[in-house]
Order: structure tokens, then sequence, then C-alpha cells
């Protein structure tokens, strides 16, 4: 599980995740951290009800966490308070390896064995990690600019 020390590197994948378009450089961690709207994603990590998850394979290539937004300072894919979002970030040079899956269903089994009844998230519509999600039972109940909200209702 990913604990403090794996902070900076969950910023890093904040980036990769929010500059997902291949070729493109993802922001700094700086960057990141300076705006309002993605740092609340990892700002002081972990807080209570954080869970995440970090892929090594000959290094760090990825890592998948949630956290849980109250309706005032929502997230991009908020739809509860009792709903926890997931993020999800990638390196380039390993996509399409299978690290997302893997990332993915360690969060969902962690999410059931708490009891979660389900996770959200929010994916712009031409990013190919949309598959993924719908592939592992999210469902689109909302769309906001280029970019729809997903949910997985997890099985009690």
């Amino acid at each position: 599980m990913a604990t403090a020390d794996d902070a900076v590197f969950l910023a890093e994948m904040l980036a990769v995740a929010a500059d997902w378009r291949p070729g493109t450089t993802p922001r700094t961690v700086s960057d990141v951290m300076g705006d309002p709207d993605l740092a609340h994603y990892i700002r002081d990590w972990p807080i209570e009800g954080d869970v995440g998850v970090v892929a090594e394979a000959d290094r760090l290539v990825g890592a998948a966490w949630w956290r849980f937004f109250p309706p005032d300072d929502p997230g991009y894919g908020f739809v509860d308070a009792a709903i926890p979002e997931i993020s999800i970030g990638v390196i380039e040079q390993a996509r399409g390896q299978g690290q997302g899956q893997l990332l993915l269903q360690a969060l969902l089994e962690e999410g059931r064995k708490l009891g979660l009844q389900a996770l959200s998230l929010s994916v712009e519509t031409d990013n190919p990690a949309k598959h993924l999600y719908e592939r592992n039972g999210f469902r689109e109940v909302g769309s906001i600019g280029g970019s729809l909200t997903m949910v997985l209702t997890l099985p009690g």
C-alpha cells in the first residue's frame, strides 16, 4: 500500500494522469501542487480513508489511489461523499502492458475487502483508459465538458 513516502511519486503520477496524451510532457510536482483542482487529490497524503498502490517493473511505472472528497471540495469524478474517487497514472513507456489493470484490480480488491459500496472516477472521452474502466464494470453516470464520470458498484 502507498505510504507517506510515496507522496511525491503519487503527485508525479497525478501529473501523468492529467497530461496523459502521448508525447505530452507531464507537469512537474510543483505545478500539480500549485493547481488546487489537482493538488487536493494528493495533498497531505495519506489522510484518513486514502488507499493507494504503486506499480514497479524495473522501476516505478505507475500508481493508483482513491480519496474521499466532500461536496464542498469535489474531485472531477465526484458522485457522493461516501464514494471515493480513484486516480491512476502510468508512465507513457509502460502503457498497454497491463500495469493499469493490475493497479485497478488492487484497488477493486481493497474496496471490496473494506466493504465500499462503489468507486468513481473521471476520464476524458478520448482517453484509451476509458476502455479499461468499462471492461472492469465502470458505467458512465454523467459528463462535464470532455470528461465522463464513471462509477463501479461493488458487490455487497
